[in-house]
């Protein structure tokens, strides 16, 4: 188990909902790809995850309940499936908090993989594309 960045920030977050999102049945992740400054092997940096669950989910107690559960999953699976220089954000949904946790672990690994492999496979097609001078 390793330890992981945290997002605090609002922006972190609005930045992540406005670049990619997948969502699963107990689960929704968002991520935001690296800025091309943020690529340099100088300025790289380990991913950091934001948690979140809204108020339409339950009273608090559900609420801590279902951000609890998603860090004990990211603290599992962060070593394998998080990238470096993304922010990831999971949401909460509405059987977060009491459906199996081998059901939540398998959601969160299946929406990390597809977030990844988009990110990877744009960043493939970035390097393959000729420059529009030639």
């Amino acid at each position: 188990m390793s330890e992981f960045l945290i997002l605090k920030k609002r922006k972190d977050f609005l930045r992540a909902a406005k670049d990619i999102t997948m969502v699963s049945k107990n689960v929704m992740l968002q991520a935001a790809r690296p800025v091309s400054a943020d690529i340099s092997p100088e300025n790289s940096r380990k991913a950091r995850i934001g948690f979140t669950a809204t108020k339409r989910l339950g009273k608090a107690h559900i609420r801590n309940r279902t951000k609890r559960r998603l860090r004990a999953i990211v603290r599992q699976i962060y070593q394998k499936y998080a990238l470096d220089n993304v922010d990831y954000v999971l949401i909460g949904r509405f059987d977060t908090w009491c459906c199996p946790f081998e059901d939540l672990k398998r959601d969160v690994i299946w929406t990390f993989r597809k977030t990844n492999k988009i990110i990877l496979h744009e960043d493939e097609n970035d390097e393959k594309t000729p420059h529009p001078d030639c």
